[in-house]
């Protein structure tokens, strides 16, 4: 897929990174025009977003107002004279869009997750020359992800780019979605052309963390942000409590620092960089020679197992090296957390070592 575009040849695009706002769901045409407006006057962002059809986990939930919010998003647009997009769940969806003239399109996470309706979504899709944005799954899939993505580079769409809205969890945290950062950086490392974007919104669930998670997207390199605003959130029929008032909105743009991605031609500092990360090459070389050499002394454990007819994985034995790692890690300055990790994937490694020894040896 080496021809993505990139996000600053798309037609609506004017600067990176780019900003998309606007309230969760279209609720009435008052309140739509009335939000965008505020946006508009408060800050410059890329393109205005809505919901005009609302996927909700049960029944009996507002799930969006449909067919008639896209002529209010139609005269949004045509008013203020900026791009829109909305989601879209199957291929009517897409069809209606397009007949309203909305500018981009999204597949939302419950939509990502299923690939028949992402193929439908893609079928209804050929020969038309749209961007679409396409959202994580609910669950941790890269591959589900990137399926999504290329169902749609498949149907002709060369202007896609991948969302970041968090993924679903049992587990208690104070994010509503948990970000798993390692995801979309994974998916960038398979995908190296596609356009990332964060919403905020959606992963942090709450407005005092959209900041913060902002921040944290554009040091990590994104693309832009898609931000959920309510010219009043309190009174939003949706997903209420993630949505900021259009001057909010204005405040979090004005307040994230966008980072530079590469240093402005100066070759000093160019020559300290390269020096830098020579140092991290010599020192990443001597870990792995390192590992290296300690899976070796694996191989010889599983050898010594083997003869003397002993359980490969020995309790006391991972117990001690788990509690004092960790405890070595802090006397130097490292996180605990971090060895904890590191020495569980090494520790499965050499269990699964030792295992292939003794059985290999056993079946001779």
């Amino acid at each position: 897929m080496k021809d993505i575009k990139p996000l600053k040849s798309w037609d609506i695009v004017r600067d990176t990174p780019i900003a998309i706002a606007g309230p969760c769901s279209a609720e009435t045409e008052e309140q739509l025009m009335e939000t965008c407006r505020q946006i508009k006057e408060n800050i410059d962002i890329t393109m205005l977003r809505a919901g005009i059809w609302k996927p909700r986990t049960r029944p009996g939930s507002f799930e969006g107002v449909g067919e008639v919010g896209l002529q209010w998003f139609k005269n949004v647009k045509e008013e203020l004279g900026m791009p829109i997009t909305t989601e879209v769940a199957n291929a009517e969806h897409v069809e209606l869009a397009l007949k309203y003239d909305v500018d981009v399109l999204w597949i939302g996470a419950r939509s990502t997750v299923n690939p028949f309706t992402v193929q439908e979504i893609a079928d209804a899709l050929k020969g038309v020359d749209i961007p679409v944005i396409v959202k994580n799954p609910l669950n941790p899939d890269l591959a589900l992800w990137m399926g999504a993505i290329e169902r749609i580079y498949n149907a002709g769409i060369t202007q896609v780019a991948a969302l970041h809205r968090g993924f679903s969890s049992f587990e208690k945290t104070k994010y509503r979605n948990i970000p798993m950062w390692k995801l979309p950086i994974a998916l960038k490392t398979e995908l190296p052309n596609i356009p990332l974007l964060c919403d905020p919104s959606h992963i942090g669930g709450t407005r005092d963390l959209i900041l913060p998670v902002s921040q944290k997207a554009m040091d990590l390199d994104y693309d832009g942000l898609m931000i959920e605003v309510h010219r009043n959130p309190e009174e939003a029929w949706s997903d209420a409590s993630q949505q900021v008032t259009p001057q909010r909105l204005a405040e979090i743009l004005n307040e994230v620092k966008i980072k530079k991605r590469k240093l402005d031609g100066d070759p000093i500092e160019e020559n300290k960089l390269s020096d830098l990360r020579g140092k991290i090459d010599r020192i990443d070389r001597e870990i792995i020679e390192a590992l290296a050499s300690r899976m070796d002394v694996v191989e010889e454990i599983g050898g010594y197992k083997r003869d003397n007819n002993l359980t490969v994985f020995q309790a006391e034995r991972w117990i001690d090296v788990f509690q004092k790692r960790p405890g070595l890690a802090s006397e130097l300055g490292l996180s605990k957390t971090f060895i904890e990790q590191m020495f569980k994937l090494i520790h499965d490694e050499s269990i699964r070592l030792q295992t292939k020894i003794v059985n290999t040896e056993r079946a001779e």
